[in-house]
């Protein structure tokens, strides 16, 4: 029978450091001269071999953003956000294009409730050997209001989320990095922080790599509904037209003099 879930080691789960209410735990990413494994270090980015390989028939790895602990994607200069996105993407492709894994996942957690464990700015990259995530992808799951265009990069906010209630979308071609690509993903996660309608501290991205396109999606995370967490069954809420609006007027409409 062909496997349908990912398998939690939770031997090496209980192992794990945890430091969102855990304010005790030191951080092991700030911790530098101890990290072991390392795979590619470019400045304050650093991609490294996951200590805690928590998933079985998986290879994990961590990408740490920054060297700033208190460092959050929304604020990082454009310099470094385009460094940051570009490593992750050539990474996360090169690890598809050698043909070992099923499929290769990329991903943010960021805020307590996002299912992340340590604050410290990270991404992860993981190859599933056995498991294909485009099982789960159906290209609806990207379509929404438009928020801004430019260079090939399209922004939207979705009209069939995937889990439910509002998901940004960010979408390009796959060969050649752009970069309102990362501009876009950084609006996002801006807004969500800072002038999302309800209070929110936590969000993901979530890479997908589908048709020759490169597509990130930004969830804000709050307690997910339990009509998802039963029956599958996504909400779609009635003012998402007010929310792409908001997100173009705060971000793209210029002030006419």
């Amino acid at each position: 029978m062909e496997n349908k879930h990912l398998h939690f080691n939770t031997a090496i789960g209980v192992k794990k450091p945890e430091n969102y209410r855990n304010k005790q735990t030191a951080c092991p990413f700030c911790e530098t001269d101890k990290l072991t494994d390392l795979i590619e270090v470019d400045g304050p980015i650093i991609l490294l071999k996951n200590k805690y390989p928590v998933l079985e028939n998986a290879y994990q790895t961590v990408l740490i953003e920054t060297d700033d602990c208190h460092a959050e994607l929304s604020t990082y200069t454009k310099e470094h956000l385009h460094r940051l996105i570009q490593f992750g993407i050539r990474h996360w492709l090169e690890m598809e294009q050698k043909g070992e894994y099923r499929s290769v996942i990329f991903f943010k957690n960021h805020g307590p409730l996002s299912g992340g464990t340590i604050a410290h700015p990270h991404m992860q990259i993981v190859g599933l050997k056995d498991l294909d995530y485009m099982e789960h992808v159906v290209q609806d799951m990207f379509e929404g209001i438009q928020i801004a265009y430019e260079e090939g990069v399209r922004f939207t906010l979705s009209s069939k989320p995937k889990v439910g209630f509002y998901e940004f979308n960010i979408s390009m071609e796959d060969n050649l990095y752009q970069p309102k690509f990362a501009e876009y993903l950084q609006t996002a996660v801006h807004y969500i922080l800072n002038h999302f309608p309800f209070k929110a501290s936590s969000y993901n991205v979530f890479f997908y790599h589908v048709s020759k396109k490169i597509y990130a999606k930004i969830v804000p995370r709050f307690v997910t509904t339990p009509l998802y967490i039963g029956y599958g069954l996504p909400q779609v809420p009635n003012n998402l037209n007010w929310m792409a609006e908001e997100v173009e007027k705060l971000y793209f409409k210029k002030e006419v003099i």
